[in-house]
Parts: structure tokens; sequence; C-alpha cells
């Protein structure tokens, strides 16, 4: 147990040391527009295949629904149907920010390979490292998180 502590603080240290996330404001976006007009959101992934399946499945543009000014890719119609019936189900939280990143009060990016889904909410991390740190206290974590994210949701990722 005492050899994790130094690990965790070097973690924690090199998860700070990195640049902000390429999104600026409210949603972890990928750069560039998609022919819905609208910044992609999780890297592309589906949604509701992470969230009710637990299985990181890419999209297709051809199954693309826009929310709050964000594309959103769907590996089937039905992923899609079930989304557009309901959206707020299945926001990646922390705008799709890497939730140990918010938690500490930055805006990293989240990757849809390293997700958890913990009482019905999605939830992304940076990196397999920071997923396992996360995996030590999920609850306090995801407490941090939701204390943190009123305060930083809408400040550029840079000024933080």
């Amino acid at each position: 147990m005492n050899r994790m502590i130094p690990f965790t603080a070097a973690a924690l240290s090199a998860l700070l040391a990195f640049g902000p996330a390429m999104a600026a404001d409210e949603t972890n976006v990928v750069p560039g527009l998609t022919a819905a007009g609208a910044p992609l959101g999780l890297h592309g992934s589906d949604p509701v295949a992470l969230l009710d399946k637990g299985k990181n499945r890419e999209g297709k543009a051809a199954h693309t629904a826009v929310h709050n000014g964000v594309a959103y890719y769907f590996a089937s119609e039905k992923n899609l149907k079930a989304f557009e019936a309901n959206p707020a189900h299945y926001a990646i939280q922390n705008g799709g920010f890497c939730t140990f990143g918010v938690s500490v009060g930055k805006k990293f990016d989240g990757d849809p390979n390293y997700a958890a889904v913990v009482d019905g909410k999605l939830y992304v991390f940076l990196n397999e490292e920071i997923y396992k740190m996360f995996e030590q206290d999920k609850a306090g974590t995801i407490a941090k998180a939701a204390a943190n994210w009123q305060k930083i949701e809408h400040k550029a990722a840079k000024d933080l």
C-alpha cells in the first residue's frame, strides 16, 4: 500500500502535466465538423452501445444524431433511435471529458476505450492508468468531478 502513494502521486503529476483537451467549452469534441455540420463527440463511438452493453463500438456517419450542437455516431439505426428517444439518458458525464481530470479541476480528453457505467451514467477517462486510479475510489472521484464540473463547465480547457 505504501508503494501506491508514490505511484498515485506520480500518475497525478503526469496527468496535470498534460496540455488541455482539444475542446474549449462544455463538450469534448474532435477537431473539425461532421457532415451534419457539428463537431463529433465521443470520438465517434456509440454512446448507446457503451451505456447499454458496456462495449465500445465505432459509430457510423450514416447513423448520426446532433444533440446540443454535438454530433454522435451510432453503430445501428436501433441505437440511433434509442438515443433520439432519450438523449439525456445517454449523456456522457462531464461533457465527455476525463472524469478523473474533472475531479482535479481540469478538462482532459475522455477516451471511450476507458469508460465506466456507474449508476446508469457513462464516464470516460484519459487512459488506462487513470481509469485504474478511478477504480480505487469511484464514488469519491465522481463526487469531486460533479462538484468541480459546476465550476469549470463553461470555462475553456486552456484556462484551467
